[in-house]
């Protein structure tokens, strides 16, 4: 069996291994595959590349976004009636032909309504989200209320 694969090498592959054809071929499948892997490569980069631009791109438009936010922001800001909310609001000022009506405390409070423990409580349930209605519906269903 040795003496076979020694026959075998010597007659078909060793040959071979000295052919300028085969050394040229060899050589020239050496080169492609560089070439090939060279090329590959360029693809990945210029895939991550691409995908940094991109990513960039979208922050650079989501930074343009929030400026148009604020500029819309600061032009509100100079118009007269934000002028105005403010005076309202943080001086209590008022425009011209307005009345300004103080009411004593001792007034307004005689005005209020009392209601019932059985009043309020059908107010506070109105005021619950549905959710929360629904949760006291079954709590009620198992208590037997």
């Amino acid at each position: 069996m040795i003496n076979q694969i020694k026959n075998y090498y010597n007659d078909k592959i060793r040959p071979n291994l000295r052919d300028v054809r085969f050394i040229g071929l060899m050589v020239f499948l050496f080169i492609m595959l560089l070439v090939t892997w060279s090329g590959v490569k360029s693809v990945q980069t210029n895939y991550e590349l691409q995908k940094q631009i991109s990513y960039l791109q979208q922050q650079n438009d989501l930074q343009k976004l929030k400026n148009d936010n604020l500029r819309l922001k600061n032009s509100y800001y100079s118009t007269n009636q934000y002028v105005e909310l403010s005076a309202r609001q943080n001086f209590g000022l008022q425009s011209s032909g307005e009345t300004e009506v103080i009411i004593p405390k001792s007034v307004a409070l005689r005005q209020l309504i009392t209601l019932s423990d059985d009043q309020s409580t059908k107010i506070s349930i109105g005021s619950q989200s549905a959710w929360q209605k629904h949760f006291e519906e079954w709590i009620n269903f198992f208590m037997n209320r």
